[in-house]
């Protein structure tokens, strides 16, 4: 497990009308803040990654489909410093995963259909000055697999 990831996981709370699912709640312990909340989808097919924040912590939930969530570590003084971590989640695995700055991560659909994610991360998005480092997908400097297991 990357150093400053937390991963909690979430229940659904089931009755003859539908279900309720509590993501993050302001007295939870990873609570650490709120700046806005926003969802983005990836289609089938498609790979978001690779991007971090210098400054904000992400909260990612998937609320539609299953993801696999690609994370990795080269802060310098991390004692994960240089590991990957893959954490599939979505609608078979209700989680909610905190991401601390300077973790590089991104998600892609798995199982045939689009993934959707809700963010609520500690800062809101500033136009003039985005709070976003990018790589190259195919970076090889970062030990990650997209592929699924036989895929």
């Amino acid at each position: 497990m990357i150093d400053g990831v937390i991963i909690k996981k979430l229940a659904r709370h089931l009755d003859d009308r539908g279900y309720v699912m509590e993501i993050l709640r302001d007295d939870d312990e990873q609570f650490l803040g709120f700046g806005q909340v926003y969802v983005s989808a990836c289609f089938p097919g498609v790979i978001k990654a690779w991007h971090c924040h210098e400054h904000q912590t992400d909260n990612f939930c998937v609320i539609r489909g299953n993801a696999k969530v690609g994370l990795y570590d080269d802060r310098p003084d991390s004692p994960t410093n240089g590991e990957a971590q893959a954490i599939v989640a979505g609608e078979l695995n209700p989680l909610l995963i905190q991401i601390p700055p300077l973790v590089w991560h991104g998600f892609m659909p798995v199982g045939g259909e689009m993934a959707v994610v809700v963010n609520v991360p500690t800062r809101h998005y500033d136009r003039e000055s985005p709070d976003e480092l990018r790589r190259d997908l195919s970076d090889p400097d970062i030990p990650f697999t997209w592929r699924t297991e036989g895929g």
